[in-house]
């Protein structure tokens, strides 16, 4: 089945729901719900009736009633006098037909067989029997059009699949997320935190988190270093002016933080992206052809006015950093930029272990007011995009109207370990800002010529990856990546000396380790290591010490007897040069 058709059944499936609810609860009031991408919801006035999860199972069986009838689902349009006559006790539906009607649009309702009619522009399945597999998932509360001033209703989530393979493949996905959560997980491994006193969407990251941050973002400059990427860093604020002529000012305002000066009128923001600053450091001097590329990376950070509900964990914040890098070089080098930071990419997805697949994100040319500059230059940029996609044999899907404002986009969507997807890096080939900011170099005509610049951000931005890995290796980040990579459990204090010294061995080859000498028994400091998914314990006793061994144990619980510890040594270096995950 297509997302088209899966999105109709799903449609079709909110619609039996709602039919399911008004049968059994007369007084309840349908405002409106939608399909989504994981199945549907519907937002009910209760008027005085309590609604809750306890109520699914009633619900469920409605439905499952509804659809074993099998009725005709039609559509029906009508006046809007009549429409007002038909819902004239429910505010919600008025409400709906007075924007329809100022949109201009036709009244269009769809009816379930002589017992249930709505509101609803469509489409939908021929019958209520083409319904499948189907379940309802949570309930919340929403504001009537997500207004807090408005009353709050009930909000119904539900989803639905063509087979019940299918659902129950989902269904797991979301107990195994919940299980995952970053959010808990980040706080069961001390990786970072929130605080009230410092605001929403503002994480702080612990020594271990900032440590796993910062591995993120070396593995990067790891690779980009390689390709002439020098490092730079640029102020978090600026003067408005810079945002004014960058066109974020009138395209993207509403996401910028002002920032006030005490001493001054002028206008500052804090920066919600590295480019506009990267044009200043570009524009600093004369360029010539042989310049070029000139390849700026920059980790600083960046900062986004998101609205307080949409804020969730490190996928969702209003301050982050990007591995950000912006090239400035000639026509004729775009596509072997383009190849090389696709190359980069594929590297990196593949270390951490994702499949993953492209969307070449367009804009919308019915809405060109949206975006900078012109249609054409719009149309060349999306074909080149589009030819570099096709000459490197990479698969892609287009998304009209994912564009950012001033550039086409290659978005890399990943998926994890769950099947769920992720965009993470983006590549963007921008003729607009060098001609806003005037960039130039001299040609070997001894002209001046107009550079591309190409935004790149390959895995994005480490705050959001690091979410996104805890939930992909449920918290058993590569060894690579953990911030304690070994933990030492001497079973007596007889011998703490022992451990101690393979402690100070294993720091000195640049593994990361910590030594448990809490009055603990073995089990309980064992079963603690795996708990913070620390890969590998080693246990010494009276008889490792005797020997001069280490009894080696994983955090999946894998024996893997005595070693010496130079081969201990070996076998972890290994695992962290490969960046390989453990078992």
């Amino acid at each position: 089945m297509n997302n088209n058709d899966l999105h109709t059944m799903r449609h079709s499936c909110e619609h039996i729901l709602t039919q399911a609810v008004l049968k059994l609860y007369p007084r309840v009031l349908m405002a409106m719900g939608p399909a989504t991408d994981e199945g549907f919801y519907f937002d009910f006035d209760p008027n005085g009736k309590v609604i809750s999860p306890d109520d699914f199972e009633k619900i469920e069986k409605e439905m499952d009633k509804i659809i074993r009838e099998n009725l005709p689902i039609s559509q029906e349009f009508v006046s809007l006098e009549q429409a007002r006559k038909m819902f004239s006790g429910n505010p919600y539906k008025l409400d709906w037909l007075k924007n329809i009607s100022n949109r201009g649009e036709k009244i269009s309702l769809y009816k379930t067989g002589n017992q249930f009619v709505d509101l609803c522009s469509g489409p939908h399945v021929a019958s209520t029997g083409k319904i499948k597999a189907f379940k309802l998932l949570t309930l919340s509360g929403a504001y009537w059009h997500g207004d807090e001033k408005n009353k709050m209703l009930t909000r119904i989530y539900g989803t639905c699949f063509p087979t019940k393979e299918e659902l129950d493949k989902f269904l797991w996905q979301k107990e195994e997320a919940k299980k995952r959560d970053h959010r808990k997980l980040g706080v069961d491994l001390d990786l970072f935190t929130f605080s009230d006193l410092v605001g929403s969407g503002l994480p702080l990251f612990t020594p271990k988190g900032a440590l796993v941050r910062r591995l993120i973002n070396e593995f990067v400059e790891e690779l980009q270093s390689k390709q002439g990427i020098s490092q730079v860093w640029t102020p978090q604020i600026a003067k408005a002016d810079l945002f004014k002529i960058s066109g974020h000012y009138d395209k993207y305002r509403e996401n910028i933080f002002q920032v006030k000066s005490n001493y001054s009128e002028e206008e500052f923001f804090l920066k919600p992206m590295n480019c506009p600053q990267h044009t200043q450091i570009y524009k600093s001097k004369p360029r010539s052809y042989k310049d070029l590329p000139i390849r700026l990376a920059d980790f600083a950070m960046l900062y986004r006015d998101e609205k307080p509900g949409e804020l969730m964990g490190l996928t969702r914040t209003r301050s982050f950093s990007q591995d950000d890098c912006h090239i400035f070089c000639r026509p004729d080098q775009v596509e072997d930029e383009m190849l090389k930071a696709l190359e980069m990419t594929k590297k990196i997805m593949e270390t951490y272990g994702f499949t993953y697949k492209y969307r070449l994100s367009t804009h919308d040319p019915k809405h060109q007011e949206k975006y900078l500059g012109d249609k054409k230059t719009w149309e060349k940029a999306e074909k080149l995009c589009e030819k570099i996609l096709k000459e490197a044999k990479i698969s892609f899907f287009i998304g009209v109207g994912e564009a950012a404002f001033y550039a086409p986009k290659l978005d890399l969507i990943a998926t994890d370990s769950l099947g769920r997807d992720w965009q993470l890096s983006t590549l963007q080939i921008d003729f607009f800002l060098p001609e806003r900011f005037d960039l130039t170099y001299i040609d070997s005509d001894g002209k001046e010529k107009r550079p591309v610049m190409i935004h790149r951000a390959i895995s994005g931005s480490p705050e959001r990856l690091l979410a996104i890995l805890l939930e992909h290796y449920a918290g058993a980040l590569p060894v690579w990546l953990s911030p304690v990579q070994v933990n030492i459990i001497p079973i007596t204090d007889g011998q703490s000396g022992y451990a101690q010294k393979i402690y100070t061995r294993l720091l000195a080859e640049n593994v990361r380790a910590e030594i448990n000498n809490k009055a603990e028994p073995m089990q309980a400091k064992i079963r603690n290591a795996q708990l913070n998914k620390i890969p590998y314990m080693v246990i010494i006793g009276k008889r490792e010490e005797e020997v001069q061994n280490i009894s080696v144990r994983t955090r999946n619980n894998v024996n893997l007897g005595q070693l010496s510890i130079s081969e201990f040594l070996t076998k972890i270096k290994t695992d962290i040069e490969e960046k390989r995950n453990l078992l």
